[in-house]
């Protein structure tokens, strides 16, 4: 049976002053299926990356298993996806039936293999990489967010397929997903990492028990800390009090007639006790830094939300038709009224994300009818899902005249490492990067909010933030997304495209 064993293991990157990981030691069994969880930042690509052998690290990782990555890189797009299948995995063309069964159980039509690559909608590039993914029977596989460019039925079909499979590593932050396929969890903590037996929830709960434990452990540590050293103090000083007094009056009275060996002795015996409860202190304050090293902080963050009162619907949008010689959107009525949110739901490719852009005036291909009423004293703000982020965190703030303080401050809020402000942005993490745009987006002033797929690459706590502002702001917002536990947390009204 294969195993992966993970022996004291440190790493960090050449810019880092401290270590990402530090003595990790780790035994993951071959049939586990993990997923991997961590904020943005925590290095859960990187011990991707270790394991598959692409970086150098301080101790040992000792592995029987072939460890494969998704998403393969794909160099060049223009190529038939049959071309680009035999180069990433190696099979020579009379083995291309070991692909084609598992798009069939991915439900991909094998007609795709004769297309290019680059016109394949990103849920069939997602789709296709994986069936290349699991050709490999004793193969162990690490999946990096595999659902970002999935809508809400291939986010199902994936977890069936998964479901059959024996073992992995999956980098997901749709808890969703997350609770159907996964039996174990790595889990990247603050300063070490756990494995917890169960799903998603498991874990969630057994950190929440976890924490309140330590909690109530520290409160209680600090009561007997106060306490303890308080008579310590009230010890020692009636220990030198004592022997102040005692050679006073020896000096005053040198035939005065006291039991000086009494006094001696119990002023000893009083400063041996203080010195005692000084040790019993200084223990209960190791202890003490022990407990809540790994309580994530997740400080509140707010929206620089604008209210336009005297306006009851912020969009109006009457039969709008957007089509060209390739494409055809749904017809299209609705209206989002102030302080609600909407979600726009349907597949991939129907086109929600070109119905954004209309309602932006956005220039695009096609030919429109129908009508979009914005009203012009009303200011949006814009978070695409798609975004070429470049420069510095400050440089962009400018660029797009926001306050460059208020981004920082949302970004610390959102968990973000304070040494990565003056980096570029290219050189960061997917996450890390949509946490730069989202705290861009949160400190626009803003009466509208359109986003696309905004919790793509973003953390489970990141999540919680922003729904939790959401609950508390009210503000009016037009979002995308394939998340449905989490459109269901949010929005007020679902408007689903169909054709």
């Amino acid at each position: 049976m294969g195993t992966i064993q993970i022996n004291n293991l440190s790493f960090k990157y050449d810019q880092m002053v401290d270590n990402l990981f530090n003595n990790i030691n780790l035994s993951i069994d071959e049939s586990w299926k993990l997923g991997l969880i961590g904020r943005n930042g925590r290095g859960k690509t990187t011990l991707l990356n270790i394991l598959l052998g692409n970086l150098e690290y301080q101790g040992q990782v000792v592995s029987n298993l072939n460890f494969h990555y998704y998403p393969q890189p794909v160099p060049d797009m223009s190529k038939t996806t049959k071309e680009i299948v035999l180069e990433i995995s190696g099979l020579a063309d009379y083995d291309i039936w070991r692909v084609e069964t598992e798009l069939e159980k991915l439900q991909v039509s094998l007609d795709i293999l004769d297309q290019q690559f680059e016109t394949l909608s990103p849920g069939e590039r997602t789709k296709v990489l994986l069936a290349v993914l699991f050709i490999d029977d004793d193969g162990f596989q690490l999946i990096d967010e595999p659902t970002n460019h999935l809508d809400i039925d291939g986010r199902k079909l994936v977890s069936d397929y998964l479901k059959t499979k024996k073992g992995f590593i999956v980098i997901s932050h749709d808890r969703n997903f997350l609770n159907k396929i996964i039996d174990h969890v790595i889990s990247i903590n603050r300063n070490d990492i756990d494995v917890y037996k169960g799903n998603f929830d498991t874990w969630e709960h057994e950190k929440n028990l976890q924490d309140t434990y330590e909690a109530d452990q520290k409160r209680q540590l600090t009561k007997d800390i106060n306490k303890l050293h308080d008579s310590a103090v009230k010890k020692e000083n009636w220990s030198r009090q004592t022997e102040k007094g005692k050679k006073k009056n020896i000096s005053m009275d040198k035939h005065a007639n006291l039991d000086k060996g009494f006094i001696g002795a119990k002023s000893a015996k009083m400063m041996k006790k203080a010195k005692s409860m000084q040790h019993r202190v200084d223990d209960s304050l190791n202890t003490k830094k022990t407990l809540l090293k790994n309580i994530e902080i997740d400080d509140p963050i707010s929206l620089n939300y604008a209210e336009i009162s005297h306006l009851k619907n912020l969009i109006e949008v009457n039969d709008l038709l957007l089509k060209n010689r390739n494409v055809e959107t749904p017809k299209v009525s609705f209206k989002l009224p102030r302080n609600h949110v909407l979600a726009l739901m349907g597949r991939n490719g129907i086109g929600k994300t070109t119905i954004f852009k209309q309602i932006l005036g956005i220039a695009q291909p096609f030919e429109c009818s129908g009508s979009i009423v914005v009203p012009s004293s009303v200011k949006i703000s814009y978070l695409a899902q798609e975004y070429d982020l470049h420069g510095t965190i400050r440089e962009l703030a400018e660029r797009k005249q926001v306050e460059p303080e208020m981004v920082f401050s949302n970004l610390r809020k959102l968990g973000f490492e304070r040494e990565l402000f003056d980096n570029n942005i290219e050189e960061m993490s997917q996450g890390q990067k949509r946490k730069v745009a989202l705290a861009v987006s949160l400190s626009e002033q803003a009466n509208l909010y359109l986003w696309d797929e905004p919790f793509n690459y973003l953390d489970v706590i990141t999540r919680d933030q922003i729904v939790d502002a959401i609950h508390k702001q009210h503000p009016t917002m037009l979002i995308i997304d394939h998340d449905l536990g989490l459109i269901d947390e949010i929005a007020d009204q679902k408007l689903i495209l169909k054709k």
